[in-house]
């Protein structure tokens, strides 16, 4: 029986495509190996949102292939799709599969099988599998398969079970691609037009992992705001989040990132109607400069995002609130750096994600003339991680005192005397005790230096609706 391991790196969205792509894999009869190491198959899903993440997809196939010599290394995803020449230079890649062509990994799969006799024959795969194509895959230099992925009308979608909240909250991803064409961003280049999952069948995964268990799901997709707007009828992120309130017994549902535009007056209202709705909103920022706003291909100025964070802390004064921020922006001086570090500061932001402006090929930013020194873009990203820093400590400050309700997380480590536990407002909070995942509990939260402390009330794990 053919083995495989998959090499995760990259966003939800990425991660959704992995899950996907194993969730077919195991219905074909392959086996998922625990390691690299040992795997027939290993397939590398890559990201390519920065340059540090190609660096990491590049000296991560290096890896492999030194690990597990025997190993077909297939390298998919966004890298995939924007370089495919320079994955299939690296030692022990087979294959370069694009997102343009993901969806057809598990043919690629059939064709390695000792087992797929039926399936695919003399090593080639079935002709209309791939577009049409008979393309051979026996021992040789490594094939590219890649295409125009504007053309890509498929979502590949499961949930996601692990990484971020240890098996207890599964990330659903309900939307893929990017119709929006920000100057610094490759990722609509390599991820095609925004498209949609079906209301149905986003309920129905929903409903599916609420009867298996799991209290808290989370939707993410690479511009989540924009969901349904391709679909016929067209439907609002908004109607799908009261249909699944309305159709599902999940306990809680967070949404992933989502662009303040899409910060509704009526989202955040329908937000402070339920207690089933995360109080938690990450909106990407990028600069507090409205010059850099501009150059960044941006469609809103820094007091349009302002009111936004406004509208929240209004109806909900307790929400998590997070941003997305660029250091380095081609162009940018030390004035406009300050005026973003000043926008920041004034506005009550729970945490910051921090990125230092990469070069993407292909992207309008790429060919600006005035690239900011690399040790200026550092210098800048530092400033702003201890405003991210300092601002989550006022944050966390806040919560003092408070009593919350927070999910259980799985323990890594059994000789702590602590239970890792998330809240509905994204606060991270150790919880006295041992206690099993994927449990409500009522908290005190007390606080313990750079991190807080829950003290539960009273001593029995609260079941589901008590």
């Amino acid at each position: 029986m053919t083995t495989f391991y998959i090499e995760q790196f990259g966003c939800r969205a990425t991660q959704a495509d992995a899950a996907a792509i194993e969730r077919q894999l195991r219905d074909r009869g392959f086996s998922p190996a625990g390691d690299s190491s040992c795997a027939d198959v290993v397939i590398v899903n890559t990201c390519t949102v920065t340059g540090a993440a190609d660096a990491q997809a590049r000296d991560a196939i290096r890896k492999v292939h030194a690990r597990n010599p025997a190993a077909r290394v297939i390298a998919t995803g966004c890298y995939a799709q924007r370089a495919p020449e320079e994955l299939a230079a690296l030692p022990g890649v087979s294959w370069v599969v694009g997102n343009s062509h993901k969806p057809e990994i598990p043919w690629l799969m059939d064709a390695t099988s000792e087992t797929a006799a039926g399936r695919a024959s003399n090593g080639f795969v079935p002709a209309g599998a791939l577009g049409g194509e008979k393309l051979s895959l026996l021992h040789g230099p490594a094939k590219i398969l890649t295409g125009n992925i504007f053309e890509q009308r498929a979502l590949l979608a499961a949930p996601v079970i692990g990484g971020e909240g240890n098996h207890t909250r599964p990330v659903v991803k309900i939307q893929d691609g990017c119709n929006s064409r920000c100057a610094y961003c490759v990722i609509p280049f390599v991820r095609g037009r925004s498209r949609s999952l079906q209301p149905e069948q986003v309920i129905g995964e929903i409903a599916r992992l609420s009867a298996a268990g799991y209290r808290e799901v989370v939707l993410s997709g690479i511009n989540l705001g924009t969901y349904g707007r391709d679909l016929s009828p067209r439907v609002e992120l908004i109607e799908l989040l009261r249909r699944v309130l309305d159709e599902t017994s999940v306990e809680r549902l967070r949404i992933s990132s989502i662009e303040p535009m899409d910060v509704t007056e009526e989202l955040i209202a329908l937000f402070a109607s339920s207690e089933r709705l995360a109080q938690h909103f990450h909106m990407p920022l990028q600069s507090g400069c409205d010059r850099v706003l501009a150059a960044m291909y941006r469609w809103y100025r820094a007091e349009h995002y302002a009111r936004r964070v406004e509208l929240i802390r209004e109806r909900l004064p307790d929400a998590a609130i997070g941003a997305d921020v660029i250091a380095g922006f081609p162009g940018e001086t030390d004035s406009e750096h300050a005026e973003t570090l000043a926008f920041i500061a004034r506005l009550p932001f729970s945490y910051l994600h921090v990125f230092s402006y990469s070069m993407r090929p292909g992207t309008r930013a790429a060919e600006l003339k005035d690239q900011v020194p690399t040790q200026v873009v550092k210098s800048r990203a530092r400033e702003l991680r201890a405003l991210g820093e300092a601002k989550a400590r006022e944050f966390r400050g806040s919560q003092i005192g408070r009593e919350l309700r927070v999910l259980t997380l799985r323990r890594n480590d059994d000789s702590v005397e602590t239970t890792p536990a998330l809240s509905s407002d994204y606060l991270q909070v150790r919880v006295r005790g041992k206690f099993p995942a994927n449990e409500w509990l009522d908290v005190t939260v007390a606080n313990a230096g750079e991190r807080l402390v829950g003290e539960p009330i009273g001593s029995t794990v609260l079941s589901s609706g008590s």
